[in-house]
């Protein structure tokens, strides 16, 4: 069996009275590693997410070798191309795509008897493919009245593989936050049965380790492009916060070891497409690590988890709570510092838009008010309040700055900052002190006159 999906070398793995040897095509070397997987091998299982030339050289190879090969896409839907590429009759190949669409430990058990007995003639007798639920609940949480219900969203394919530790570690933080966990699997949120969304309409908020479910092509949703290109449907219906779980395809260790800490891959599909779902963004909290066999599994990391847990608890909660009560901050970019740069954005009128929004804010019954009824008038506001431009921020603007740290903290703060930052900062700017021109004793560092803030 060799699958770019290792939710079926998972299921493989775990399948009863066979013997599968498995590999994910993308870490086998072709000329090293393949030909040790099929000596001796009655039949190869070939199953590609990309189709035939995601892995020409493989198929080259196993062509080469003479072993009866069933070439399948990644997909429930048929790949022609692909299939007929395959050495066993097409009917065959057909119902052998069928077993691993419906997943699972027991239809990859009946996959290797129905091919055993079709291609090999042993005559031992299968059973058809079983369908298995397209979406359902893992496990048996308790709900608790009175607590808030956080849905936590991952894929059919990893409940049917039992690659589930991950989704259990989260799920146990959730409640350690005094919430309820309910554990949903699914194929997909695209044309998803709407059972589904009947049991996600349950939850206070979703924590989702699926991709999005509001298009394919999120180019054709920019400006300019149909307007009605990306549109998340009954996800939106809910009307509750969707969090965006992120589970990352790389190792803790090279997560930590990373200046960038998410791959191009990840980055993509786990943090800027999922924003055209308005999903809010969390953290990492789950890694790919080395199980047996060389095949990956999700391994959640307890703090990350806690963190995810934490941030989708507070908004279930706040869900509960009237507008009014709700301090809500609109935050704009500044970079660089600059004055001239606040709520930069290339082509939009971010000050112009802000007040839109707050003017939806006061609508909505939160407690806005006294803001401006212009962009200008807005940003001249937060200019005159202060900012980070040292060629104009004054002595009087510091002075009256709202927010101060008291120096003890920051210097507790400061021990805890890696050795050769801390020393680096030191160098430039000298040890952290109390501001001079305050009887708070408030951290002012770098010191006063030195032409930055912090």
């Amino acid at each position: 069996m060799l699958s770019t999906a290792d939710t079926d070398l998972l299921a493989a793995r775990a399948a009863t009275g066979v013997s599968y040897r498995i590999g994910n095509p993308t870490r086998v070397d072709v000329a090293e590693e393949l030909p040790a997987l099929l000596d001796g091998a009655d039949l190869a299982v070939v199953r590609l997410l990309g189709g035939k030339r995601a892995w020409e050289d493989g198929l080259a190879a196993l062509k080469a070798s003479g072993v009866p090969a069933v070439l399948l896409g990644g997909e429930a839907t048929p790949d022609a191309e692909l299939m007929a590429e395959s050495t066993v009759p097409a009917g065959v190949v057909a119902e052998a795509l069928r077993y691993l669409v419906e997943g699972g430990p027991e239809n990859l058990t009946e996959l290797a008897r129905f091919l055993s007995d079709t291609v090999l003639l042993t005559g031992e007798g299968f059973e058809p493919p079983r369908a298995m639920p397209e979406f359902g609940v893992r496990g048996g949480r308790d709900l608790v009245d009175g607590r808030p219900t956080i849905g936590v969203l991952f894929y059919r394919a990893h409940e049917l593989s039992g690659n589930t530790a991950f989704v259990d570690t989260l799920c146990d933080a959730i409640e350690a936050r005094g919430a309820n966990a309910l554990p949903v699997y699914c194929g997909s949120l695209r044309d998803a049965d709407p059972g589904l969304y009947t049991l996600l309409s349950e939850t206070d908020a979703l924590v989702a380790t699926v991709l999005a479910a509001g298009g394919t092509h999120a180019s054709q949703a920019s400006a300019g492009g149909d307007e009605e290109a990306w549109d998340i449907g009954a996800l939106a219906d809910l009307n509750v916060p969707v969090l965006q779980g992120l589970c990352l395809t790389s190792s803790r260790a090279a997560w930590e070891a990373s200046d960038a800490a998410l791959s191009p891959m990840d980055a993509a599909m786990q943090v800027a497409i999922p924003e055209f779902d308005g999903r809010i963004v969390t953290v990492p909290f789950s890694f790919k690590e080395q199980g047996p066999d060389d095949v990956p599994v999700y391994v959640a990391d307890p703090e990350r988890a806690a963190r995810v847990a934490g941030i989708a608890v507070r908004h279930a909660r706040l869900g509960h709570r009237p507008n009014a009560e709700k301090k809500v901050a609109l935050v704009f970019t500044a970079y660089p510092t600059k004055h001239s740069r606040v709520g930069n954005a290339v082509g939009l009128d971010t000050p112009a838009s802000a007040v839109r929004v707050l003017d939806a804010l006061r609508d909505a019954g939160y407690g806005v008010h006294g803001y401006p009824d212009n962009g200008d008038e807005l940003i001249h506001r937060l200019i005159e309040a202060g900012g980070h431009d040292v060629e104009w921020l004054t002595e009087d603007q510091l002075a009256a700055a709202p927010a101060r740290v008291p120096l003890a903290d920051y210097r507790a703060w400061f021990a805890k900052l890696d050795p050769e930052l801390r020393d680096a900062m030191t160098e430039a700017w000298g040890e952290p002190r109390a501001r001079c021109t305050s009887t708070a004793r408030t951290s002012c560092w770098p010191p006063c006159g030195s032409g930055t803030s912090w």
